[in-house]
């Protein structure tokens, strides 16, 4: 246990950088499912917007440290491999 004043402000602040890094991975990942499942549905033009608002927010991740950015190219990759293999 903490036995300074300034460790246990850290143990605090950590905590909460906990809850809103969890808050945001999570926001993330809901924008990577809506991409996914506009590829299932077989929209393009659906998957295509998806995919963009879903690129902004893993960027904005990244420079929040929330996610690493080779991380984040190989997510986005993949995810816009996907995409252009829709047959219109």
């Amino acid at each position: 246990m903490a036995n300074h004043k300034s460790a246990k402000n850290r143990i605090n602040r950590n905590n909460k950088r906990d809850v809103i890094n969890g808050a945001r991975r999570n926001r993330v990942r809901t924008f990577l499912k809506k991409v996914d499942a506009a590829v299932l549905g077989g929209n393009k033009e659906q998957a295509a917007a998806a995919l963009k608002v879903a690129e902004s927010e893993m960027m904005s991740a990244v420079r929040k440290g929330i996610f690493k950015i080779n991380t984040s190219a190989r997510t986005i990759s993949r995810l816009s491999k996907k995409v252009k293999a829709i047959s219109l």
